[in-house]
């Protein structure tokens, strides 16, 4: 069953989610949920918070992404088929050391149709346990990079508007207002 997403300014956005401790049923059929709210959106990524919970749990899927990127998923390099989608549980990323920042056009499915060039350490080490509780250390660059963090932000209440570059932000500004308002006015019309 699809989820409904969250848009910005929804206070559960700018909350860290907190650590997952049980690995059970509940959690495996959430991630699930997530992964098919994110395909019916059309997304590559997507949070818990978006979907309204403050918990480490996000979602990817590349599988099929018409992008560059490599990837080494436990030391091996899988075939995409074989790991996504994915659902990293507790993650924790860290850039590479040496890596280049780099500057790529993101979307959000929070903040629909708005997009804007974020900076972001092109290579990164993510480790993670997956829905089952299994730990695991993804090392990935590109698009796979870039939306691993995007999501990551996400867990810890960081927005990727606020690591756009000035210009960005500055053509977007008008855009992000009118969606706060529109958020503010569906949560007075919901609570009536």
């Amino acid at each position: 069953m699809a989820l409904p997403i969250v848009h910005y300014n929804h206070s559960i956005l700018r909350k860290k989610g907190a650590k997952v401790t049980t690995f059970d049923v509940a959690l495996a059929q959430f991630a699930a949920e997530m992964v098919e709210t994110m395909h019916a959106a059309g997304g590559i990524g997507l949070a818990a918070q978006q979907v309204g919970r403050a918990v480490m749990v996000c979602v990817v899927d590349l599988h099929g992404a018409n992008a560059e990127f490599t990837w080494s998923l436990d030391g091996t390099k899988l075939p995409l088929d074989l790991f996504m989608p994915m659902t990293l549980v507790n993650p924790v990323v860290a850039a590479r050391p040496a890596t280049p920042e780099t500057i790529f056009e993101e979307g959000c499915l929070s903040f629909p149709t708005i997009r804007g060039d974020v900076v972001r350490p092109d290579e990164i080490t993510v480790k993670f346990q997956d829905e089952r509780g299994l730990p695991h250390v993804l090392e990935c660059d590109g698009l796979l990079g870039r939306c691993v963090q995007h999501e990551v932000d996400h867990l810890n209440g960081v927005l990727f508007i606020e690591r756009m570059t000035k210009e960005a932000r500055a053509q977007i500004d008008e855009a992000v207002k009118t969606l706060a308002k529109e958020t503010r006015a569906a949560a007075k019309a919901a609570k009536a």
